[in-house]
């Protein structure tokens, strides 16, 4: 069979008719409805697309299911079929490194969610698994579709599933630009790290309205899920940002600063010389009385790579820190008390986020580095009762649970049961160091010589001055520098300046390390 010269004439032009007609069509998407783009930024938000090209590397982007639609009938939905269904989705790279993403389009039908919205965040969210790679979901929804019903529910229940099977296997981060309530606030729970954007970002389950009806109280939309409320009280925001720039543009820091799965080590920068950087400061920053407060964050900064750190939930539960850096061009998370708030004691919320936070870094091989100025659990009815034995036992259970490279600082105090929480030896740290300040022992040094003594001193002449010389002689008998260094339980009392020396020297140390674990389906967390 031959094709007439007519036919193959003709060909070339049909092609590029059809070639302009996608073109057209690809414009048309992704251009969006004027008067709806126009309102997205008269709420000071941007678009969908606008959000991914903050995110992504420039040209990097390549959409799945752009012409996806709806097939849902009944309540005029058969009349408004926009393609996209309000959701773009694809993968591109952040610094050359690949992620998957979806960013929800608040233009088209409010953001909401139906069946053919939810499968798409399925679809990309399968393919950051299988490829091990980092997955993003930009979040700005007015929650389920109700015209399509109980299908949007199940299209939850599927990016809930996966979210639980991406688990500890690829990062997940969660980004709050506008609206998300409902179901779709899971989501948000179950990543690694969320991000608020304040003034714009609403978080919550249910909305004002049926906060009203049901319990009668009147509430914003701020006062009951906006940034400040997550960020201080749920501790559900892990960073809050002014606005979506700043905020794309963190998320962009964060990416670089983790494994692409849980197969891979973080990226690494050249060493620098960190096994014989001196650090004058240290010796300077950390008062030598155990009760005056001082910053963490200043001993942090001397610790690592030029005094750069991503603080996680700076404010909420401040009384610990948790971090990532790099010493020696080596990602590392960091976990310490923080004298300068409630004495840098742990309670409920400090002892739950740093447990989730050793958790993750366990799960995706980040080095630990616990920094301990401790003077114990805190103590009353109140921290009692809100289960302070239980969420103390989460951080015990993440320390003991934890492979990676673990090394333990201790500063000045490391009292009771919080001293062993910290990353003790006893409970598995690889190397344990302590600055010739440490004290550690059951208790304070006042507090034993009260209960021990209680009744000598009652019945001493000056009970002040006896005070004083049992004071002295516990001192010198039980919490002296060198005392858990000659038990074994301190491998090193070592001169502050040396701190960040002495640490990156472990952590090379260390990079090796291999533990096996015995089988198991999984621990009973005490959740």
């Amino acid at each position: 069979m031959s094709i007439s010269p007519e036919v193959l004439q003709e060909a070339p032009p049909a092609m590029d008719r059809l070639r302009e007609e996608l073109a057209g069509a690809r414009e048309d998407i992704a251009r969006g409805h004027p008067q709806a783009v126009e309102r997205q930024h008269s709420l000071g938000k941007r678009t969908a697309r606008e959000r991914l090209d903050l995110l992504l590397d420039e040209g990097s982007f390549l959409e799945i299911e752009m012409f996806r639609r709806h097939r849902a009938q009944g309540l005029g939905m058969e009349r408004q079929r926009p393609h996209t269904d309000g959701v773009v989705a694809g993968s591109g790279t952040i610094d050359g490194r690949r992620v998957f993403v979806y960013a929800q389009d608040f233009t088209v039908f409010g953001g909401s969610l139906g069946e053919a919205h939810a499968q798409k965040i399925h679809k990309v969210m399968d393919l950051a698994l299988s490829s091990g790679s980092p997955f993003i979901g930009l979040n700005d929804s007015g929650g389920a579709r109700i015209q399509e019903g109980v299908l949007s529910l199940n299209g939850y229940g599927g990016i809930f599933q996966r979210n639980v099977q991406a688990s500890g296997v690829i990062p997940q981060i969660a980004v709050v630009l506008g609206p998300c309530a409902g179901g779709a606030a899971y989501s948000t729970a179950l990543a690694d790290f969320t991000f608020m954007v304040r003034d714009t970002a609403q978080l919550y389950l249910t909305g004002p309205d049926v906060v009203e009806a049901v319990t009668g109280e009147r509430i914003t939309h701020a006062e009951l899920g906006g940034a400040q409320v997550h960020a201080t009280r749920s501790g559900l925001a892990t960073f809050v940002h002014d606005d979506e720039e700043s905020c794309l543009a963190a998320v962009r820091d964060l990416v670089a600063m983790l494994p692409g799965n849980n197969l891979s080590r973080p990226p690494a920068l050249p060493a620098r010389g960190a096994a014989g950087d001196a650090r004058p400061r240290l010796a300077e920053i950390v008062p030598v009385e155990p009760n005056k407060p001082y910053d963490m964050r200043l001993v942090l900064a001397e610790l690592v790579d030029d005094g750069d750190f991503l603080e996680l939930h700076q404010s909420w539960a401040p009384n610990v820190i948790c971090a990532l850096a790099r010493i020696d061009g080596q990602v590392v998370g960091v976990v310490g008390n923080q004298p300068t708030v409630l004495a840098g004691v742990l309670d409920v919320s400090a002892a739950e986020k740093a447990a989730r936070f050793v958790r993750f870094c366990d799960a995706f091989s980040i080095p630990l580095v616990t920094l301990v100025d401790v003077p114990g659990f805190l103590p009353g009815k109140e921290q009692e009762h809100a289960g302070v034995i239980r969420h103390g036992a989460k951080l015990l259970y993440a320390y003991c649970e934890a492979t990676v490279p673990r090394i333990q600082v201790i500063l000045r105090k490391a009292y009771g049961g919080a001293y062993i929480v910290m990353d003790s030896r006893s409970i598995g740290t690889d190397l344990s160091l302590a600055w010739p300040t440490n004290e550690i022992a059951v208790m304070g040094a006042e507090g034993a010589v009260n209960i021990i003594h209680r009744k000598e001193l009652a019945a001493a002449a000056d009970p002040a001055a006896r005070r004083a010389e049992l004071l002295e002689q516990y001192t010198r008998e039980l919490v002296h520098p060198a005392y858990t260094a000659e038990r074994g339980l301190v491998d090193a009392v070592i001169d502050p300046v040396e701190t960040r020396s002495a640490v990156a020297r472990g952590l090379a140390m260390l990079r090796d390390k291999r533990k096996h674990v015995a089988p198991r389906k999984h621990g009973n967390l005490p959740l």
